[in-house]
């Protein structure tokens, strides 16, 4: 196991717990438990305690859906941007093995918590992939319907495949949903 000393390497080890037992679930000594540091370490990091570790998961969550999904899709040429989407969020869940963390704060107590930055995940990414639809010649409309369709169908893929403990489920959705983004519908 590698020697955490930065507050940023300790961040991706508290998501996975929090992954694993829900926000509520996570408690102090199974932090102190996967990341090997003392309460003490952790509060020097995180002097705000247990909500300021789940801030610093949900910004670090934020910052690479930021860089390797939302920019592309607004800035790069659609059709690269789709497809760096969907190697991305293939990648970053794990071909439907690892649970969204922002999908799994949205669905308990502490949504209320995180509205803002909860809310800001979905709308981001589905503005997003909105926007490249429309550069890629999709009408205005059908594209903010297809890419709330799209991160709807994702993260109800991810659901599904946790529930039945089928991962292959993931891998069918996103096929069927890059299909659906092929071509503009007809005029």
């Amino acid at each position: 196991m590698r020697t955490l000393h930065e507050r940023n390497d300790v961040i991706p080890v508290i998501a996975e717990v929090f992954r694993e037992h829900g926000f509520e679930g996570t408690s102090l000594s199974r932090i102190t438990e996967r990341t090997g540091l003392g309460k003490g370490s952790l509060y020097h990091f995180f002097p705000g305690g247990k909500d300021e570790m789940a801030r610093a998961v949900l910004a670090h969550v934020d910052d690479w859906f930021e860089r390797e999904i939302y920019a592309p899709l607004r800035a790069d040429v659609p059709d690269v941007a789709i497809a760096r989407m969907w190697r991305g969020v293939d990648d970053y869940f794990r071909s439907g093995r690892r649970v969204c963390l922002v999908g799994a704060f949205a669905l308990d107590e502490t949504r209320d918590r995180f509205a803002a930055v909860i809310a800001s995940y979905f709308t981001r990414w589905i503005e997003s992939l909105r926007d490249a639809l429309v550069r890629g010649g999709w009408p205005a409309a059908a594209a903010a319907d297809r890419a709330e369709e799209v991160v709807l169908g994702i993260q109800g893929a991810l659901v599904l495949a946790r529930a039945t403990g089928d991962e292959a489920v993931f891998g069918r959705a996103l096929t069927r949903f890059q299909g659906r983004l092929q071509q503009p519908p007809s005029l």
